[in-house]
């Protein structure tokens, strides 16, 4: 019989093994270090234009329809596609978002990292180990403050109030910095799930931050830094209060290594302050612009050449955003009629240069290498969902595609057909991506689909199928007025309007109370339904049928809400009416609009036969 104490041993020796060939493909000989203003990987000096990742480890945007919690931990895809993203544009790191911490105002079920005092949630914290996880197997260095100073996240209101003082107690009292410090210590001290590296031990990290553009009294900083530095001797400290101008008692703390501003508004007030604070920063600390963008493409690369040839560290533009797991990519309203950037960039981000943004940062961070941007990888190919019906195709798109092929092949046949020469993941969001229009009620297909860019095609993802619909649908996600047979009014397609209260939906129909569509089949009409917001308190719309006469009725219409707790964006409530069973002989289906409506989606099944 093995004796029990040896059987420990083996089994620690078992685990030991198992974590090292975890980090066998960690890709970092080094901690980055500084030697006076300058960021070091060994002997090779650091310098970077890259992006922030918010939602790298915390997704604050899933938005679908009918959702109505916005919270959600990212999983291996999404994590791998943003890092990937960040490693073919050459970004080297990336900066991510803090914990959050529970707000007394959340709704059931959002998870949060940090619950109470010293209480933490394990499976958000997975999601973190999961990230260092993938930076250390691609290459990616990341960057993370330790708290927020807005309230989205939860931040100094959420530490207070667990003790039930105000917000401004975070920064003086010290029962709530005793808190925020066992957040600190847990985080230096974890030992990752996946790899078994504590945390201050993992080389990934390039360096923590005190906060996310939080307005300190200088004491709390000098504090929080030398206790940081007390537990973690490994990894450089950054400077993350609030400020466009360097003061002097950031270059005098011994514990602080790093000093950034963030800089958005008039362009050329940016550019003259960051000459300003790289003249401060010279010779004594490392200078990284820790957010900025949200400017027009001209600006952006007058600041991005700006962060070059002052010889700062780095720059990170504000924001880099993934795939979604479910199809297509999370969105995220700015402000300024923009959106977070989504490689490598799509038609209808034009309005704010999104791919020649895209472009433009990639060849400034080669650029710091001393060459030239590379073609574009040939990617990965995509992961094709479960597909249900042909009317509701979606994939998880490859990092670097700009365009996907989709196939189909029916019962018996041996050849391919395509269904799609040139989708577009970046078209929708929170909906799927394809309507097979084609397809043959009954009849069973199989479905592929091939991802593209400049440099070539991936390989063909998995097979789905064989899958048959029952009847023939018109999707129409209002991008424009090509589907619709009849339209009267005042009427008007919004894209960037009101688009964070809209969950995201970048083509939605408004009109006036008089305005109405309306669409025409070729056979009876099986079910019809409408996505529309609740944008005013009055709006709404009427449906109403008709057959080959003309003459309309109204028929009994379902109505199910989809209501967001109390929330900080304001999301509109999303309603949908249906028409289950429409009366034999339908044919036409009109809309009208009332109350300032916003619709998002029609759809309308047609034609309904029995399967084979």
């Amino acid at each position: 019989m093995i004796d029990r104490r040896f059987r420990r041993k083996l089994a620690a020796v078992g685990l030991t093994l198992l974590f090292l060939s975890s980090v066998s493909a960690a890709q970092f000989a080094n901690f980055v270090t500084r030697r006076g203003d300058t960021l070091f990987d060994g002997d090779r000096q650091v310098r970077f234009i890259s992006f922030n990742t918010p939602n790298l480890h915390y997704i604050e945007d899933e938005l679908p329809f009918d959702g109505t919690n916005p919270w959600r931990l990212p999983d291996d895809f999404e994590i791998r596609d943003a890092l990937t993203t960040v490693k073919q544009c050459d970004g080297k790191v990336t900066r991510i978002y803090v914990p959050s911490v529970r707000r007394q105002d959340d709704a059931p079920g959002v998870i949060r990292h940090v619950e109470g005092p010293g209480q933490f949630n394990e499976e958000a914290f997975r999601a973190l180990d999961n990230v260092l996880r993938i930076a250390n197997d691609l290459g990616v260095r990341i960057i993370m403050p330790f708290v927020d100073n807005w309230q989205w996240w939860g931040g100094p209101l959420e530490y207070a109030a667990f003790r039930g003082k105000p917000k401004e107690a975070f920064w003086t009292d010290p029962e709530i910095i005793a808190d925020f410090k066992k957040t600190i210590r847990f985080l230096l001290e974890r030992r990752n799930t996946y790899t078994g590296v504590l945390y201050r031990d993992d080389k990934a990290i390039l360096a923590w931050e005190t906060g996310n553009e939080i307005s300190p009294p200088e004491a709390w900083t000098t504090e929080i830094a030398a206790y940081v530095k007390s537990l973690d001797t490994n990894h450089l400290l950054m400077d993350g209060r609030s400020t466009r101008m360097l003061s002097e008692d950031q270059f005098n703390d011994p514990h602080i290594d790093i000093v950034t501003t963030h800089h958005y508004g008039p362009p050329a007030r940016s550019l003259e302050l960051i000459v300003k604070n790289a003249a401060l920063a010279r010779g004594r600390k490392p200078y990284i612009v820790g957010e900025y963008g949200i400017v027009p493409l001209q600006s952006l690369r007058a600041i991005t050449d700006t962060i070059i040839n002052q010889g700062l560290a780095g720059g990170m533009v504000w924001s880099l955003r993934f795939h979604n797991r479910d199809g297509g990519y999370y969105g995220h309203f700015e402000y300024a009629n923009t959106e977070g950037y989504r490689w490598p960039g799509y038609p209808n981000g034009d309005a704010y240069n999104e791919r020649m943004a895209l472009a433009l940062l990639r060849e400034k961070a080669y650029q710091l290498d001393g060459v030239l941007a590379p073609p574009l990888p040939v990617p990965g190919a995509p992961h094709l969902l479960e597909v249900q019906d042909p009317s509701r195709i979606s994939w998880q798109g490859s990092a670097g595609a700009q365009w996907y092929r989709v196939e189909r092949q029916s019962g018996g046949d041996t050849t391919w057909s395509v269904v799609a020469g040139r989708a577009d993941d970046g078209r929708v969001q929170y909906s799927p991506l394809l309507d097979d229009t084609s397809a043959v009620p009954g009849k069973k297909y199989l479905y592929r689909v091939k991802a593209f860019n400049e440099s070539g095609a991936s390989e063909w993802s998995n097979v789905s199928g064989p899958v048959a619909g029952n009847e023939r649908v018109l999707v129409d996600d209002m991008e424009d007025y090509s589907k619709i047979f009849q339209k009267e009014g005042d009427l008007r397609i919004l894209t960037m309007e009101d688009l964070r209260r809209a969950k995201e939906d970048r083509s939605r129909l408004t009109g006036s109370d008089n305005s109405y569509i309306a669409y025409i089949f070729p056979s009876d009409v099986a079910s019809v339904r409408v996505e529309w917001l609740r944008s005013t308190p009055a709006a709404g719309v009427d449906i109403s049928v008709a057959g080959t006469s003309g003459v309309y009725s109204d028929p009994p219409v379902n109505q199910q809400e989809f209501a967001f707790p109390k929330n900080d964006y304001g999301f509109y409530d999303a309603v949908a009416s249906s028409v289950p069973s429409p009366p034999p002989g339908v044919r036409l289906v009109r809309i009208a609009l009332k109350g300032g409506v916003q619709i998002g989606r029609v759809v309308v099944s047609f034609d309904r036969r029995t399967t084979d």
